[in-house]
């Protein structure tokens, strides 16, 4: 997908910012800056960041007002208009629906929902790719004319922040999310193989359009179990990747230094200069609030556990601080007196220390001399009670 008729000048880009605190109105009012004429008699596809279980108002996913402006305000200018996902592994699209509050406005309207992961995917090649040369894309992507990508504002821990650009590989098919997390080190750079492949995804998977929900976003140990933050605003741009470097500003960032849009953007897949872009209103900037950056070493937020993360992906990230957050007091019963727990996340290990909790089927070969909760991913009570009955075998009455 290249940018089409929403960009006209693809080496000055315009981006829209509306503030406010009715996340339907600012939506509405950003989308009125556009000419929506060419969707006319088309298929538009909605692509919200609904990929985990959490609820409206989280900073989790995508706010359910944004999606339900998006719907009138296609469907008003003639195009017929649905919404997919396929959310991280070990979420079941429909219920992340229903959760998210997405179902509820998607329902009211009459508009489809799509589970983009019941489909037999399309097999697409990557021409140009440095550390991939195709990807397994959700089929329903191709029975759409235009897809407009609708992600929250959110800091990432692996990626620095997701939004439009990378909310599109929600587009990959199941686990095929999974592959761009368990590639090996790219040589000759420092930036990591998952960025460089965000932009070489970015070559054959790119929105036509990018609407950025920044109402309430996630802040610090994102994308799954960070703090919300409100910021009442909503980004909207046809070139996805000057969408996202805005988005950038807002949240107290600069886009050159988020590794997959410096690549995407030296890939010629966008703009990230803020130089070259217009935006409006002239005092955009204004609106900006930092967002929390997510820990470097999560031993800083939890000081009695050592994280051992190699080519984990976000489904397990989010699990493991989801764990942490809920039972991370509860954990000292568990750990030998001076010591650290050691957890272990990713496909990558090659040896583990004894007694490791090795977390999620990527650990299997790990699980002799270690304790093991298998799932992709497990969710945190098994975790705890996996550690639970490992900690009474060891000391029986």
């Amino acid at each position: 997908m290249k940018n089409g008729p929403f960009n006209p000048n693809r080496e000055k880009p315009v981006v829209h910012v509306v503030r406010g605190a009715d996340a339907y109105a600012n939506t509405i009012a950003v989308l009125k800056q556009f000419d929506l004429s060419p969707v006319s008699g088309k298929r538009v596809l909605l692509k919200p960041n609904v990929g985990r279980m959490a609820p409206a108002g989280s900073g989790v996913n995508t706010n359910p007002q944004v999606v339900a402006a998006a719907i009138d305000a296609f469907r008003e200018a003639g195009a017929e208009v649905a919404v997919g996902e396929s959310p991280i592994t070990g979420v079941k699209t429909m219920e992340a629906f229903e959760l998210s509050g997405v179902a509820n406005v998607a329902n009211e309207r009459n508009c489809p929902l799509i589970d983009m992961d019941e489909r037999s995917p399309v097999i697409t090649e990557v021409p140009n790719g440095r550390v991939i040369n195709s990807l397994k894309v959700c089929a329903d992507v191709f029975d759409f004319d235009f897809v407009v990508s609708i992600p929250v504002m959110k800091i990432h821990m692996h990626t620095g922040v997701t939004l439009s650009v990378k909310n599109m590989k929600g587009c990959l098919w199941r686990r095929s999310k999974v592959d761009l997390h368990m590639l090996p080190q790219l040589e000759g750079t420092a930036d990591k193989s998952l960025d460089i492949a965000i932009g070489d995804m970015a070559t054959v998977l790119l929105p036509h359009f990018a609407l950025i929900d920044g109402s309430i976003g996630l802040e610090g140990l994102g994308p799954g179990a960070g703090t919300p933050k409100e910021l009442n605003v909503v980004v909207a741009g046809g070139d996805p990747f000057a969408a996202d470097a805005v988005a950038c500003k807002l949240m107290g960032r600069n886009a050159e230094e988020i590794p997959h849009l410096r690549i995407g953007a030296e890939n010629g897949c966008g703009i990230i200069d803020l130089n070259r872009i217009t935006v409006s209103p002239d005092n955009w900037a204004e609106f900006s609030s930092e967002f929390k950056a997510s820990p470097k070493n999560l031993t800083i937020e939890f000081p009695d556990i050592e994280v051992l993360d190699k080519n984990s992906c976000s489904a397990c990230q989010s699990t493991l601080l989801l764990f942490l957050q809920r039972f991370g007091e509860s954990l000292a019963d568990y750990i030998p007196k001076g010591e650290r727990l050691k957890v272990a996340i990713g496909k990558g290990h090659e040896n583990l220390p004894a007694g490791t909790l090795c977390i999620g089927q990527c650990t299997v070969k790990q699980k002799e001399g270690g304790i093991f909760v298998p799932g992709c991913p497990p969710v945190g009570s098994q975790i705890f009670k996996t550690l639970q009955q490992h900690a009474e075998q060891g000391n029986p009455d």
